[in-house]
């Protein structure tokens, strides 16, 4: 049994001034990058990454061969808000091989989500009714998610313009998984939390 890992990077980033999937940490590497780098290291097999704000550009910067098992997959409605992308990932995922029971969603704006964080979560094991979320100094809503298979069909059915798991998550209360000294799940949304966030992202595992 797995778990695959998504990575939600379709948005614009316009308070950011161009897709945060594009941006770039202090040795260079992309966003897009370092979050997928996460899911791969932390054990999630398969991947797909949700694009769409400059779709060519973020394809390229995940074309090298370290990403060469990624999945793209393009929302080209992306401007109509979240939901879609992630309706258009779960239905990526219910198409996969019975053995993938879970998936862990990530977003691309939590950049101080590592590794460490991803197999914090997938060591909560395999069952295809599983929903947790990291936790950070004991916020409920912190980033990313952990959904069994079980959820998916129903969460799909939710997910509309920018309401992505909110709804779902809120009615159903997943489990939460303290990562405090993992991580920050931190969303990124301008440039005066970026150093803190870019600081915290990998930290030493306990």
């Amino acid at each position: 049994m797995t778990t695959a890992g998504i990575l939600l990077a379709a948005g614009g980033g316009v308070r950011m001034g161009e897709p945060k999937a594009l941006l770039r940490h202090a040795d260079g590497r992309r966003w897009v990058e370092t979050s997928l780098i996460a899911l791969l290291e932390g054990g999630c097999d398969p991947v797909g990454v949700v694009v769409g704000a400059q779709a060519e550009a973020v394809r390229a910067a995940v074309a090298a061969d370290a990403y060469r098992s990624v999945t793209v997959l393009e929302n080209a409605r992306w401007l109509a808000g979240m939901g879609g992308s992630l309706r258009l990932a779960l239905d990526w995922c219910s198409g996969l091989d019975p053995s993938v029971t879970a998936a862990l969603v990530m977003l691309v704006d939590t950049p101080g989500v590592g590794a460490v964080v991803v197999r914090r979560l997938l060591a909560l094991g395999d069952d295809p009714a599983v929903l947790a979320r990291a936790s950070y100094d004991g916020d409920a809503h912190g980033h990313p998610v952990l959904l069994g298979r079980q959820h998916w069909s129903d969460l799909r059915a939710t997910c509309a313009g920018q309401h992505g798991a909110r709804g779902y998550l809120k009615r159903h209360r997943p489990q939460l998984i303290d990562c405090t000294r993992l991580g920050t799940g931190a969303d990124v949304d301008s440039g005066t939390n970026l150093v803190q966030t870019s600081a915290a992202r990998h930290p030493a595992e306990p």
